[in-house]
């Protein structure tokens, strides 16, 4: 049974709420001019002394991840603050080097916004509590057999990412179902590439969700007992985790126990969250603002600037697409979650004569030919011009479908354009009427059975002859007209 339906039947719902993180791809970090571009360098070889928080160094705010901030709240229909102020965040970890973390409290950049999201029971508005800009910390290596804290035999700190500009997004908890949480943090991660302001990589971890779930009795006002949820590093893992946590509250419920406010880690190996840390309470930051830096004011003339540079967001773009190009609203929904298969899709679209085949081509074929090779469309030798000509081919009727699914393999590892391949493997379509009529009659005498299963109303019979004719002709017959002329033939035997 499904978590929505098992909630539906004993009579709870589900309150969620998230909070995201999402490093900018500024040139340099928040406060330095250290470099931010920093997965996979050696430990410790983009750093100094300010984001290594050594005495005597001063922060100086990086304007564009100020204005890029801005840019993401007012793309998540976010007000912004005209005055906004970074503040002190006091706690000691071993990934952070100043053992405070400059970040924003009561005056963020952004509030009281909304993103829309598509779900399978219609349109959802899930509330936007705050964006505001912070810098991350470092990164803790956990020596040991499973990388864990509580199994290291000892822990390294590389502070390569300290000082890298961080955009925290809290939503209000208006999220009810594991499912409307994926697609939230799906349509999220489209805006943001569709802003161009972060590569969304969760599996570098430059897009990051924790998820705060509680369960209560369906209609109450009252909130549950909420429990947080940590190493959410995918679409899926995020959704599993949800679901997993509130089979977990909702067994205890029922069984007359109490749910502990903790913090848990989802365990994708096992696919169970467990416990991190118990005994929650409300931390004491000791916020203050921070003294090294004046108040940030942000002008109505900046605000108006950044508004009208921002792109067409995946909603709006997904409605043109349908409208202008005539395709499936699924096939469309699925394009623009990137902004570069969005991109090569309307190349390809806008000068072929069937843009529906254009979307077929990319998200049947080429997306499996891409995830196979773990390229992307930046990478891959497939150009439009190769989906162009390739549909081209078939609506022309020279290559058959299936023709054309045989041929993109090829055409993906080798860049050859189809005509190409089709010529050299002769592979054309046989439109000849009258060679595709002496096939059939072979079909027809070799097949009484399915011949006298038509005559007698099982109608479906000619797909089985249609069949056996693709497979005499290796497939190049062209299928139309053998379905037209094997249905001539037994409608007017001769």
């Amino acid at each position: 049974m499904g978590i929505e339906e098992l909630l539906n039947e004993k009579g709870y719902e589900a309150i969620i709420g998230l909070e995201i993180h999402t490093e900018l791809q500024t040139r340099s970090k928040m406060f330095c001019g250290c470099r931010a571009d920093v997965f996979g360098l050696p430990p410790n070889s983009a750093v100094c002394p300010v984001c290594l928080g050594l005495p005597g160094t001063l922060p100086v705010p990086n304007r564009t991840a100020v204005e890029w901030t801005i840019k993401i709240a007012l793309a998540l229909n976010c007000e912004i603050n005209r005055f906004s102020q970074f503040h002190r965040k006091n706690y000691f970890y071993p990934d952070m080097p100043k053992n405070y973390q400059i970040s924003q409290y009561d005056y963020p950049l952004g509030v009281n916004g909304y993103l829309e999201i598509e779900t399978s029971k219609g349109l959802r508005r899930i509330r936007i509590h705050r964006v505001h800009l912070e810098e991350d910390t470092g990164k803790l290596v956990h020596v040991g057999k499973t990388g864990r804290i509580s199994e290291a035999d000892y822990s390294l700190v590389d502070f390569n990412r300290a000082g890298v500009p961080l955009v925290e997004i809290v939503t209000e908890a208006d999220i009810r179902s594991p499912e409307e949480a994926r697609v939230f943090m799906q349509t999220l991660r489209a805006v943001l590439l569709a802003l161009e302001v972060s590569d969304c990589n969760m599996e570098e971890g430059s897009l990051r969700c924790d998820a705060n779930v509680s369960i209560r009795p369906a209609g109450s006002k009252e909130f549950g007992t909420k429990t947080e949820i940590k190493n959410l590093n995918s679409f899926r893992a995020l959704e599993k985790g949800l679901e997993y946590e509130i089979r977990r509250q909702l067994e205890l419920v029922l069984n007359g126990e109490k749910v502990v406010q903790e913090t848990r880690h989802w365990d994708d190996a096992n696919k169970r969250t467990v416990t991190l840390r118990t005994k929650e309470e409300a931390h004491d930051y000791r916020y203050f603002p921070e003294p090294d830096m004046v108040p940030l004011e942000i002008s109505d003339e900046l605000i108006e600037k950044i508004r009208r540079e921002l792109p067409e967001l995946p909603r709006e773009k997904k409605d043109r697409f349908i409208k202008e190009y005539g395709i499936k609203e699924k096939d469309a929904g699925i394009l623009v979650q990137d902004r570069e298969m969005a991109e090569f899709f309307e190349k390809a679209a806008s000068r072929s004569k069937n843009p529906q085949m254009i979307a077929n081509l990319i998200l049947s074929d080429l997306l499996y030919y891409l995830n196979e090779s773990g390229t992307w469309f930046s990478d891959t030798k497939i150009t439009p011009e190769h989906l162009i000509e390739i549909a081209d081919l078939v609506e022309s009727g020279i290559i058959s479908t299936k023709i054309a699914r045989e041929i993109f393999g090829e055409m993906f590892k080798s860049g050859k354009m189809p005509s190409e391949i089709v010529k050299e493997r002769g592979l054309e379509q046989i439109s000849d009427g009258a060679l595709i009529a002496e096939v059939i009659k072979q079909v027809i005498a070799e097949n009484p059975q399915a011949v006298a299963d038509y005559r007698s109303g099982k109608k479906q019979a000619v797909g089985f002859l249609v069949g056996q004719v693709m497979k005499k002709t290796q497939g190049k017959a062209n299928p139309r007209l053998v379905t037209e002329k094997i249905a001539e033939f037994l409608d007017n035997p001769r």
